[in-house]
């Protein structure tokens, strides 16, 4: 007789982990590991995939968290990106067939900053066929595999910054800041095709993703010691929710207004408030995220998080 697996006992958690992806694992298999394996929390989301050959910051929502994880995914994100010249392969990166080999010419830093330059800004870009878009309720990479024709529409993306950080003669190193949407693998395919032989991506990092741009990133490992530690270890970790509303301005309520939003009703503002803002309440919860609705605070999103005065759970 096979051994009946114990039920895991998940529980209300809510909070941030900025976790560091690791090599050859989605981003969904890396937060069901944290999610199932060591926090043992309800709920759980990711702020926006990362492609199983990239690494590095991948923010985890658990709980009330999962509520702003779109808002994370529409954020600034930016890249450490290595790329081969010469080589152009099926999916734009080192995991996919050889299409086309061609020489690489002699290169000048002026000839790949002029190329860098038209890839900067608002551009319009071709997502990769092998790709995560939802065609006919099917992601683009199904197709592509089964050997479909996919016919890729063209986007615009925002590109911040595109610099060079270093090079060999076969390879480019670059820094990336970009919008949401936008596919690291494409700009090296465009990048390679006006350099005149053809790119494809063999490594990326993601080094942060805003509010989070000097992140303390966690790899597996290291969470799974620190719950050998025990609970206060791990829970240490977990950024509260706020976190990922860093930088938008406050609205400090007291304890009776606090009660009137938790309860759904419409307050007054006394001085009037520009964009979206969080709501916190007399102990430091946060309530709401909430904007200025003709003089009157409207919710955009509430949490409901417990009293504790921390919202980490």
């Amino acid at each position: 007789m096979s051994k009946k697996k114990s039920r895991i006992r998940f529980r209300d958690l809510h909070g941030i982990v900025l976790l560091d992806k690791p090599l050859g694992q989605s981003s969904n298999e890396a937060l069901q590991a944290v999610r199932k394996g060591i926090f043992r929390a309800e709920k759980g989301g990711h702020t926006g995939a990362l492609d199983p050959l990239a690494t590095g910051l991948l923010p985890l929502c658990l709980g009330e968290a999962t509520k702003i994880a779109g808002m994370l995914l529409g954020s600034r994100k930016a890249y450490t990106a290595e790329c081969r010249l010469g080589v152009t392969t099926t999916t734009a990166d080192l995991e996919g067939d050889v299409v086309l080999e061609r020489p690489v010419p002699p290169l000048t830093d002026e000839a790949i900053e002029q190329a860098l330059a038209k890839l900067r800004g608002r551009i319009t870009q071709v997502p990769p066929a092998y790709s995560a878009i939802k065609q006919d309720g099917e992601p683009l990479y199904v197709k592509a595999r089964r050997g479909e024709a996919v016919d890729v529409p063209a986007r615009e993306v925002e590109v911040y910054r595109l610099d060079l950080l270093s090079r060999t003669e076969d390879t480019l190193t670059l820094h990336v800041e970009c919008g949401s949407g936008t596919y690291v693998r494409s700009l090296a395919v465009d990048l390679g095709e006006d350099l005149g032989c053809g790119a494809h991506l063999t490594a990326l990092r993601r080094v942060w993703v805003e509010p989070f741009r000097e992140p303390v990133m966690l790899t597996l490992d290291q969470l799974k010691a620190l719950a050998a530690q025990g609970d206060d270890a791990l829970l240490a970790v977990l950024l509260p929710v706020s976190a990922g509303l860093a930088g938008l301005p406050a609205l400090h309520l007291d304890e009776a207004r606090s009660l009137a939003v938790s309860q759904g009703q419409q307050i007054p503002l006394e001085t009037p408030m520009d964009g979206q803002f969080v709501v916190l309440a007399e102990d430091g919860r946060l309530l709401a995220l909430g904007e200025d609705a003709g003089g009157k605070l409207r919710i955009v999103r509430g949490f409901n998080l417990p009293r504790t005065g921390q919202d980490a759970g």
